[in-house]
């Protein structure tokens, strides 16, 4: 009876690993992993707004930050997300090196993915992934890595937020060099085009279409993956701008 419970749970095992690096497998998790992102996205829109709503020295962006950083629900939910991102990576790049094989990397190909309809942004998603994960990763060291590890940021000292540190200060510094600026204005560009299309592939992966109601999710996608990237993009302009005494 043990040994076959044991066969039983290796098949299922087996099975399990195979769908995961199975084709469909592989999109369906870039989906999830996807739309995971993509609500993460506006949460942390809604608070890097923070940082140019108002004029309180970035007191709000300051609260909301240490709220970010001492919440265990948060803390926890912010693991999973790195491990998301990491997986939705993977994932894509396994996808895109898939995909490059199987056109043979043939120009013919390519202008056959065009003619039957596939857009720029689908065409080089592996390409604008790989732009955005090197940009994910200048970003987690610019501030994730210096928040944890520097000692050079400053307190932030207000009452009640004893051993909180100054971060927005940390985000001031970095928008006043006008190459981060555009670094970043640049970098929500290739967001954009990301979003737009994988937006609504991910409905679509996961079999979510309807007549009735897949327009109105591909409108949905459209909207948000140029207002989010967007309002990112904003941010740092405001900044330097303020700096600079223009605004």
């Amino acid at each position: 009876m043990a040994t076959s419970t044991a066969k039983r749970t290796v098949s299922r095992v087996g099975w399990f690993g195979k769908f995961l690096t199975s084709s469909i497998g592989q999109k369906i998790i870039m989906s999830l992993t996807g739309l995971f992102l993509i609500t993460f996205l506006v949460v942390h829109l809604i608070g890097n707004l923070q940082l140019i709503l108002g004029n309180d020295d970035g007191y709000a962006f300051n609260s909301y930050a240490y709220f970010m950083t001492n919440n265990p629900v948060i803390k926890t939910t912010s693991y999973l997300l790195y491990a998301f991102i990491i997986l939705h990576a993977i994932q894509g790049l396994l996808l895109w090196s898939q995909n490059r094989k199987a056109r043979g990397d043939q120009k013919y190909a390519v202008k056959v993915d065009r003619t039957a309809g596939g857009s720029k942004s689908s065409i080089y998603m592996g390409s604008l992934g790989m732009v955005i994960l090197a940009f994910i990763i200048v970003h987690m060291v610019q501030f994730w890595g210096q928040m944890h590890f520097s000692d050079s940021i400053g307190p932030f000292t207000a009452e009640g937020y004893e051993g909180a540190k100054d971060l927005y200060a940390l985000v001031a510094a970095t928008y006043e060099n006008i190459g981060m600026v555009i670094f970043y204005v640049v970098a929500m560009v290739f967001i954009a085009f990301h979003l737009w299309h994988g937006f609504q592939s991910a409905f679509q992966t996961l079999g979510l279409n309807h007549k009735k109601y897949t327009p109105l999710i591909k409108a949905v996608g459209y909207v948000y993956s140029v207002l989010v990237p967007l309002g990112f993009a904003i941010i740092p302009i405001v900044m330097y701008l303020r700096h600079q005494g223009v605004l």
